[in-house]
C-alpha cells in the first residue's frame, strides 16, 4: 500500500469526522451536565445509575429496528432525522434548566427521548464514513474518528463546566447549537451509493435484525472483543459516578467534575492521535487483553485516591488504555462485516456499547448504593480483571488475532463454511 493511498481520504469523509466532533462535543457535554443538576438535587449516587438506564433502554430496545433501517434507507437522512430529535430534546433540557427544576423526573423523560434519537443515530452515524471510504484507509479512518470523538470528549466537558457555573441553563443551549451545526453539514454530505435492500414487512424485518446478532455469533473474534468490551466496561463503569466522586471524595464542583471528564478526552485523544499516525496493526488480541487490564487495574487505583491529581491522572491512564481497546473493536467490526449487513451489525454492537456504558452505569450506582463510592469503584476495577482472565481462557481465537485482514469476510455474509 502507497503512502498516497494511505493519506488520502475523501472530503465528504473528513466532513462526517466534523460531525462527529460536535455531536460528541454536545452530548458528553451535556451528559456531564445532566449528572450534575441530578446529583445535585438528589445526592444519591443510585440516581447517577438509574440515568444510565434511561440512555440505554431505548438503544437496547430500538435496536431490531434501527439497524434493519439504516441498511434499507439513505443513512445520511436517518443521521440527520435523529440529529434533529437530539437537538430537540436539549432545547427541553434547556428550558427546564430555566425553571428552577424540583424534581429530576422530566430529565429522565427527556433523556429516554434522546435515547430513541441516540439509537438510529448510532448505526447509520458509524456505518456513514466507512461506506465513504476506500478500503485502505478504513483504520487511519477509525482513528481519526475516535480522534474527532476524544476531541469532543475534551472540549464539551470543560465548555459545558464553565457554562454551568455562568448560567445553570446555558449548557444545554450549546449544546442544541452544536447539534444544529452538525444537521446543517450532514445535510451537504452526498448520500453514500450504497445498494438498498427492497422494503418488506415488519416480520421480515425483525428477520434482519437477528441476521446482524447471528452473524456476530459466527465469528468468535467479533464475539469475543464485543464481549469483552461489554463486561470489562459494565463492571469498569466508575466513570459515570465522577459528579458524586467529585462531590464526596474530591471536594471539587463543577469546573473540577468538568476536568475530570476532559480527563478522558484527553487521555483517549492523545492516544487516538498515535493511532491515526500508527496504528496497531499486529498482535491484536494480545494488545486488547493487555490495556482491558491496564483499564482494570487503573478503575481500582481510582477507587483508593482522595486526591484531585492523582485521579485526574488516573482518568487520562485508563481513558488511553480504553481509546486502544476501542480503535481495535471499531476497525475490526466493520472491516469483517460485508456492506449491505453494516447496518444491522453495528446496530447490535450499538447495544453491546451501550451496555457496557449505560447498563456499567447503573452496576456502579447499584453497587455504590450498597458499598460505598470507593468500594463500588475498587469492587468494578477487580471485576474487569476477572473478566479479561476469563476471556484470555475461553475466546483463544481473540487471543490468538493478529491483523485485521484475518477477519476480512471471505463467503457473503461473512457466514463460515459449511453454515446455510
Amino acid at each position: 500500500m502507497t503512502t498516497h493511498s494511505v493519506t488520502k481520504i475523501p472530503l465528504r469523509v473528513k466532513a462526517l469526522l466534523g460531525v462527529n466532533f460536535l455531536t460528541h462535543f454536545a452530548v458528553m457535554g451535556q451528559l456531564t451536565i445532566i449528572g450534575k443538576q441530578v446529583y445535585d438535587l438528589t445526592g444519591r449516587p443510585l440516581d447517577l445509575g438509574l440515568l444510565g438506564v434511561a440512555e440505554f433502554l431505548p438503544v437496547a430496545v430500538l435496536a431490531p429496528l434501527a439497524g434493519p433501517l439504516a441498511d434499507r434507507h439513505d443513512r445520511r437522512k436517518i443521521l440527520g432525522i435523529a440529529l434533529v430529535g437530539e437537538a430537540i430534546a436539549s432545547l427541553l433540557l434547556f428550558l427546564y434548566a430555566r425553571s428552577d427544576p424540583t424534581s429530576i423526573t422530566p430529565i429522565f423523560a427527556i433523556v429516554l427521548f434522546f435515547g430513541v434519537c441516540r439509537a438510529f443515530a448510532m448505526p447509520a452515524g458509524r456505518a456513514l464514513p466507512i461506506d465513504l471510504s476506500p478500503p485502505g484507509v478504513v483504520p487511519r479512518v477509525v482513528a481519526l474518528k475516535s480522534v474527532c470523538f476524544q476531541a469532543g470528549h475534551i472540549a464539551g466537558p470543560i465548555t459545558f463546566g464553565f457554562a454551568f457555573v455562568v448560567e445553570g441553563s446555558l449548557p444545554y443551549l450549546l449544546s442544541a447549537l452544536a447539534l444544529v451545526a452538525a444537521i446543517a453539514i450532514v445535510g451537504l454530505i452526498p448520500s453514500s451509493g450504497v445498494k438498498r435492500l427492497a422494503s418488506t414487512g415488519g416480520r421480515q424485518v425483525i428477520l434482519e435484525s437477528l441476521e446482524g446478532l447471528r452473524f456476530i455469533r459466527h465469528r468468535p473474534v467479533m464475539l469475543g472483543a464485543m464481549g469483552l468490551d461489554l463486561f470489562a466496561v459494565l463492571f469498569g463503569g466508575a466513570l459515570a459516578l465522577l459528579p458524586a466522586i467529585a462531590e464526596d471524595r474530591l471536594g471539587v464542583g463543577a469546573i473540577g467534575l468538568g476536568w475530570l471528564r476532559a480527563g478522558v478526552g484527553i487521555g483517549a485523544g492523545a492516544t487516538a492521535v498515535c493511532m491515526s499516525i500508527r496504528p496497531v496493526q499486529r498482535h491484536l488480541g494480545r494488545t486488547l487483553y493487555a490495556v482491558v487490564a491496564m483499564f482494570g487495574l487503573g478503575t481500582t487505583a481510582l477507587g483508593l485516591t482522595r486526591s484531585f491529581a492523582l485521579a485526574f491522572t488516573i482518568i487520562v491512564f485508563v481513558s488511553a488504555a480504553d481509546a486502544v481497546s476501542m480503535f481495535i473493536r471499531a476497525t475490526l467490526v466493520p472491516l469483517a462485516t460485508p456492506e449491505d449487513m453494516r447496518g444491522r451489525v453495528l446496530a447490535v454492537e450499538s447495544v453491546f456499547i451501550g451496555a457496557s456504558n449505560e447498563l456499567g452505569a447503573a452496576e456502579s450506582g447499584l453497587t455504590a448504593a450498597f458499598m460505598g463510592l470507593a468500594g463500588a469503584v475498587v469492587f468494578g476495577g477487580v471485576a474487569t480483571l476477572a473478566v479479561v482472565a476469563l476471556w484470555w481462557r475461553y475466546f483463544p481465537a481473540l487471543r490468538d488475532l493478529d491483523t485485521f485482514d484475518d477477519v476480512m469476510p471471505t463467503r457473503p455474509h461473512g457466514l463460515p463454511p459449511g453454515d446455510p
